[in-house]
């Protein structure tokens, strides 16, 4: 599904959900196609500008599953800092915050009928402080490993937590707000 209420493209879009959304709604920080996890919708067309041009920058983690074994010099390298190219072709150099690898990922996001499970892979969690477009799939590709599952886990304090694909859930605007930061 990708991230919008309508596309030219025949695909699934967020008002094929379950769920009657208010006129106006709109994700903020999109998805692309192949991602999956948070997504924030909202009506509030200024939460855009307060989440990505704030002072204080708010924190993207990321559940990444790539293709074959990621040797300790490749891990380094995504740590240190890896130069992508981002829009116009300029080169940025991609620094995540932090990097872990994670081995109980295995058991939580994905099931053993899972055909990716079959072939060498490593699990990473990467927290941002920046999201360029596609940056994580960029990252790891620089580091020639191509991304197999990447799974956005949190902005700030608001987390993906329990809720399965396709699922929703309200907050409050004073939750909201608190768990962003904002």
């Amino acid at each position: 599904m990708v991230s919008q209420f309508v596309s030219p493209h025949n695909v699934g879009l967020l008002g094929d959900l379950d769920f009657d959304f208010p006129e106006g709604t709109h994700a903020v920080g999109r998805l692309d196609n192949e991602s999956e996890g948070l997504l924030i919708l909202t009506t509030d067309k200024s939460i855009t500008r307060l989440l990505f041009l704030a002072q204080k920058p708010h924190l993207r983690r990321y559940l990444v599953m790539v293709q074959n074994e990621m040797t300790e010099e490749t891990f380094q390298l995504l740590q240190g800092g890896i130069p992508i190219k981002i829009k116009d072709g300029e080169t940025y150099v991609a620094k995540p915050v932090s990097i872990e690898r994670i081995e109980a990922a295995e058991t939580l996001y994905t099931s053993a009928a899972d055909p990716r499970n079959k072939y060498p892979h490593t699990w990473l969690l990467i927290t941002l402080r920046e999201g360029k477009f596609r940056q994580v799939r960029k990252m790891v590709l620089a580091a020639r490993h191509r991304c197999q599952r990447l799974i956005r886990l949190s902005i700030s304090n608001l987390q993906l937590s329990n809720l399965k694909p396709g699922e929703v859930r309200e907050l409050s605007k004073e939750v909201f707000f608190k768990q962003l930061d904002l």
